[in-house]
C-alpha cells in the first residue's frame, strides 16, 4: 500500500509538472493582457456560434420534425404574417414535432428563424392561443435569445478551463499528497481527511461556488428573458389572456420530462427550489399570474378611459 501511495504520489506530480508546463508555454507566448482578453472572448464567441449552428442542426434533424404547409392551417398563418408585420422578424419556418409533451420552442434569428411546435398544440389549443404562444417564441427571435445564451455558455466553458489551467500545477500536488498519506497510512478512503484533503476540498469548493453563481446568473437572466417575451406576446396581440391560457393547457399537459430538451420546457409546480434556480423558465403560475394581472389594468385603464369621455 506505501508502494502504491508513492505511485499514486509520482503519477500526481508527473501530471502537474505537464500542466505547469503547458501553462508556462502558454505564459511566455501569450500577448499583452488586453489582447488576451479580447482573445479568449473572440474564441469563446466563435465556439458558440459554431457549437449553436451545428446545435441547431442536429436537433433539428434529431425530431424529424416535418414544416407545417400553409394550406393545412391558413388562419394561423395569417396570424403568423400579422405578428410579422408587428414584431421586428422575419417569416419564420414552423415545423411540426412529436416532442415528448405539449410545447413550443424558437431557434435561428429574427432573419432566419424556426418556431418548433409539437403536434397536439393544434389540438390542444385555440386559434388565439397558438397566436399567443407564437408571438411569445418570435419575441424570442427578435432579442436572439437563445443564441445569446449559447454564447454565455460557450464563453464561460472557456473560462473554466482556462481557470482549471491554471489551478491545476497546485491542485494535483495537493490531491497526490493526500491520496498518497491516505495509502501509505493504509485507508485509502481516507484521503479526504488529511490535511491536505481538506485543503484540496476548500479550494475545490470556492472554484465550484464560483462556477455556479455564474451559473445562476445566466440562467436568472434565461428567466427574466421569458418574462420579458410574455410581455412582448402580450403587448403585440393584445391578447394576454390567451397566453395564459395556453400556458395553462400546457401545464396540465405536461408530465416529469428528463433529456436532452428539458430546458426548454415550462415547468410545472412540482419541481424543487434548487431545480427552479437552475431552470431556464420561472415559475407557470407566476407567469400566468403576471398576465391576468396585465389584462386586468388593461381593463381598469380602458373603463377609465371610457369613464373620461
Amino acid at each position: 500500500m506505501a508502494l502504491v501511495g508513492c505511485l499514486l504520489l509520482v503519477w500526481y506530480l508527473g501530471l502537474a509538472a505537464l500542466s505547469y508546463w503547458a501553462l508556462s508555454v502558454l505564459r511566455a507566448s501569450a500577448p499583452d493582457p488586453a489582447t488576451a482578453v479580447l482573445l479568449i472572448i473572440a474564441v469563446g464567441l466563435l465556439g458558440g456560434y459554431l457549437s449553436y449552428r451545428l446545435g441547431t442542426k442536429h436537433l433539428l434533424s434529431s425530431l424529424e420534425a416535418v414544416e407545417l404547409p400553409r394550406s393545412h392551417a391558413p388562419g394561423f398563418y395569417r396570424r403568423i404574417d400579422a405578428l410579422e408585420s408587428r414584431m421586428n422578424v422575419g417569416s419564420p419556418t414552423i415545423l411540426l414535432a412529436r416532442l415528448p409533451m405539449p410545447n413550443a420552442f424558437a431557434l435561428g434569428s429574427k432573419r432566419n428563424g424556426v418556431v418548433v411546435l409539437d403536434r397536439s398544440l393544434l389540438r390542444l389549443l385555440t386559434l388565439d392561443e397558438l397566436e399567443a404562444l407564437a408571438a411569445h417564441e418570435l419575441a424570442h427571435l427578435e432579442r436572439y435569445d437563445a443564441f445569446v445564451q449559447t454564447l454565455a455558455y460557450s464563453v464561460f466553458r472557456l473560462v473554466a478551463g482556462l481557470v482549471f489551467l491554471v489551478l491545476a500545477p497546485f491542485l494535483l500536488p495537493l490531491a497526490g499528497i493526500a491520496r498518497a498519506v491516505a495509502w501509505i497510512r493504509g485507508n485509502p478512503a481516507s484521503w479526504s481527511r488529511t490535511a491536505f484533503g481538506r485543503l484540496l476540498q476548500v479550494v475545490e469548493g470556492g472554484v465550484v461556488a464560483g462556477f455556479l453563481l455564474v451559473t445562476l446568473a445566466v440562467r436568472a437572466h434565461s428567466r427574466r428573458r421569458e418574462y420579458a417575451a410574455d410581455d412582448r406576446a402580450a403587448a403585440v396581440t393584445g391578447k394576454p389572456v390567451a397566453l395564459a391560457r395556453a400556458l395553462r393547457t400546457i401545464q396540465r399537459a405536461a408530465e416529469p420530462s428528463q433529456g436532452l430538451l428539458s430546458t426548454l420546457y415550462v415547468h410545472t409546480e412540482e419541481d424543487d427550489d434548487l431545480t427552479r434556480l437552475l431552470s431556464t423558465h420561472p415559475s407557470t403560475d407566476d407567469r400566468i399570474e403576471r398576465l391576468l394581472e396585465q389584462s386586468r389594468l388593461a381593463r381598469e385603464h380602458g373603463q377609465r378611459g371610457e369613464s373620461n369621455r
